[in-house]
């Protein structure tokens, strides 16, 4: 479970709503129990109805308020109707998560049409389906609002091996951005999460193809070994809250010297783009 740093104050989320995807396990988990230990309610939508559940019973089990929804945001008529429960149950929505999102790793001859449809299906759209869905309503609530997009470090810095998700993940950082200009004069700020290497499960349950495939699980000990804790990045969540940043990196060490190295030169990090993904797999 998350654990409570200092400064954090339990109550400073009180009566405020927090709807988060993808919040069953992995950063969406830890990110929605600590705005539950912050004082908000918080709506727990997943693919997976248990594990929605699961965070659920932990929120209330630490003293919050929480409600699970089974939600598959690859489905725009789903999404609609998540925002349709949740604003039958709340007058408003302080801070929407679009987090749900899936890995990929292979070679490009190997990966599939079904592939692209499917990263971009989730990693991307179903963002833009969760803009769609709850802007309207965050417009005619009477009060502002904060959705923080979950990007990544491959959506700042391209990683080779990784076209669809890096495709995925820098659409998700210029919708951002772009979606901010619009929004923000009217009381509605949006943050990208671009986290670096983070220990969860994405990379064991990612899309595998060609030598990746094969080498997955040495994939899975990397992350399990270099990776941060998805509660670093639940606390950066609350922090791009708090301050309303555009572009939040966490851990800034693993993601800050190659973005600013690939904004002074995008060939400079070619190299380093080919070099990951060998790193990840024991090549």
């Amino acid at each position: 479970m998350t654990k409570r740093t200092a400064g954090n104050d339990p109550h400073e989320f009180s009566g405020k709503v927090v709807v988060i995807t993808g919040a069953g396990s992995g950063i969406g988990r830890s990110t929605a129990l600590l705005f539950g230990r912050l004082g908000a309610k918080v709506h727990v939508a997943d693919v997976d109805s248990a594990s929605a559940e699961r965070a659920q019973r932990d929120i209330e089990a630490g003293g919050g308020s929480a409600v699970a929804h089974t939600v598959d945001v690859s489905d725009p008529a789903a999404v609609e109707e998540l925002a349709t429960r949740v604003y039958e149950q709340e007058d408003g929505v302080d801070v929407l998560h679009n987090n749900a999102g899936i890995g990929h790793g292979g070679d490009t001859v190997s990966t599939t049409v079904e592939d692209w449809q499917r990263v971009i299906g989730i990693n991307l759209l179903g963002v833009a389906y969760g803009v769609q869905a709850f802007v309207p309503r965050m417009l005619a609530q009477g009060r502002p609002a904060t959705i923080v997009n979950t990007a990544s470090a491959a959506g700042l810095v391209p990683a080779a091996r990784m076209a669809p998700y890096c495709a995925s993940k820098f659409g998700v950082v210029g919708m951002t951005e772009a979606l901010n200009a619009e929004l923000a004069p009217q009381g509605i700020h949006l943050s990208a999460i671009c986290p670096g290497i983070i220990n969860t499960p994405i990379v064991g349950t990612a899309i595998a193809r060609g030598e990746f495939a094969a080498r997955q699980q040495k994939a899975v000990e990397f992350y399990a070994k270099r990776g941060a804790s998805p509660d670093q990045v639940a606390e950066a969540v609350v922090d791009a809250v708090r301050k309303r940043k555009l572009i939040q990196t966490v851990p800034k060490s693993h993601v800050v010297p190659t973005w600013l190295l690939h904004r002074v030169s995008a060939r400079a990090t070619q190299p380093l783009s080919r070099i990951m993904m060998r790193a990840a797999i024991g090549r």
